[in-house]
């Protein structure tokens, strides 16, 4: 088919269904079914999180702490919790939920919204199923600058999300350089990303020989499996507002994804900037996952799975395939930090190492099943 088919054939697509709303995929039957299974495991993972701990609790006490009045309406509360005010008086349960238990719960699904968002958006814009900031060396990037600010900056660590946005703008952008050969292709792309995520993999491990405090040594081993042993508020109130930034661009970006699927020439005869379209698409997939890494460190295998996920359930329309991500994402994030407290008990394992080991058998099934994988 010619370019001038193609957008006679993209523009008698749009005009097809005039009195379609603009919103009335959003009510699609597949869509709704899976942003209501994806609530259910939230609710019924985040059930047995706050049920755990050193302080025992029955699930009855527990989510009646989770749904206590005196918190869940109390404004003092909520600006300690979001704005690290001066908590006000509650009941000891309240205090271990609220407090402790149920920020893991958040810190888990926007780790989860922002891996999913990243890797979506960058398969979009490498037209390559196989991209996810892991694969792409986007995680090892960012993680580099955070590690080498831990160690050796650590007045910086308020600054966590930009640095590591930082690192993983300029992998990203080294990967790319590798990969162009008058043009890019699946297996290049793939291949730069390993290089570049074992030289920024071998540069992270030569940083922990600079360190001198044991502590920083071992929770810098903790946050490069991916941990959310010890999250807080302070990670919540870190990490939302950059997810908050990512959602609303991923969002704003799924027609441009939407576009960039139809080829280059295609979405040159649209009128689109590809170059721009890119580069700004990136930018918010890079800003996605470095908010994600600040806070809980490198979780494999997220970024790639979910989309092929949610593709796979809801079709591969950008605009329900965003949305679907962002609740498929935090429902297995939230699910696999369950599993990383049960699978040892009492000892916690990082969530990282769940995430891989159901990731790997699903892009094993995934590679199995698809006669052809790589580029979209």
């Amino acid at each position: 088919m010619s370019n001038r088919e193609s957008t006679v054939g993209a523009d008698q697509s749009r005009r097809s269904t005039p009195s379609e709303s603009r919103f009335d995929w959003l009510v699609d039957p597949k869509l709704l079914s899976v942003a209501i299974g994806s609530l259910a495991v939230v609710v019924i993972s985040g059930l047995v999180q706050v049920s755990l701990g050193a302080y025992s609790m029955t699930i009855t006490q527990a989510w009646q702490a989770v749904f206590n009045p005196d918190v869940v309406f109390n404004l003092r509360a909520w600006n300690a919790f979001l704005f690290g005010g001066e908590l006000p008086e509650m009941s000891r349960e309240s205090l271990i939920v609220w407090n402790i238990r149920l920020p893991r719960v958040f810190v888990a699904m926007l780790v989860g919204m922002n891996l999913a968002i990243s890797g979506a958006i960058f398969q979009a814009v490498t037209r390559n199923e196989l991209a996810s900031p892991f694969i792409l060396g986007v995680s090892s990037g960012a993680g580099l600058m955070i590690l080498l600010t831990l160690v050796v900056f650590g007045s910086l660590s308020a600054f966590l999300p930009l640095i590591a946005a930082v690192g993983g703008a300029v992998a990203f952008l080294i990967v790319y350089a590798i990969a162009w050969k008058n043009g890019t292709s699946p297996v290049r792309l793939v291949l730069a990303g390993v290089i570049v995520g074992t030289v920024f993999g071998s540069l992270q491990t030569a940083l922990f020989f600079f360190a001198d405090d044991i502590g920083v040594v071992q929770s810098a081993i903790a946050w490069t499996t991916g941990s959310l042993t010890g999250t807080d508020w302070e990670q919540v109130r870190l990490a939302l507002p950059w997810t908050v930034v990512a959602v609303l661009l991923g969002v704003a970006g799924s027609r441009q994804c939407n576009v960039l699927l139809l080829g280059e020439q295609t979405a040159k005869s649209l009128g689109m900037s590809i170059e721009k379209v890119r580069f700004a698409l990136s930018g918010v997939a890079v800003l996605a996952a470095a908010a994600s890494i600040a806070v809980a460190g490198i979780v494999g295998f997220v970024g790639l799975i979910v989309p092929h996920m949610v593709r796979n359930l809801v079709g591969s329309d950008y605009r329900k395939l965003i949305v679907g991500c962002l609740f498929v994402g935090p429902a297995l994030m939230v699910g696999a930090d369950v599993g990383a407290r049960l699978a040892l008990s009492p000892v916690q394992i990082p969530v990282g190492i769940v995430t891989g080991l159901v990731g790997g058998p699903y892009f094993l099934y995934l590679m199995r099943k698809q006669q052809h994988m790589g580029e979209m």
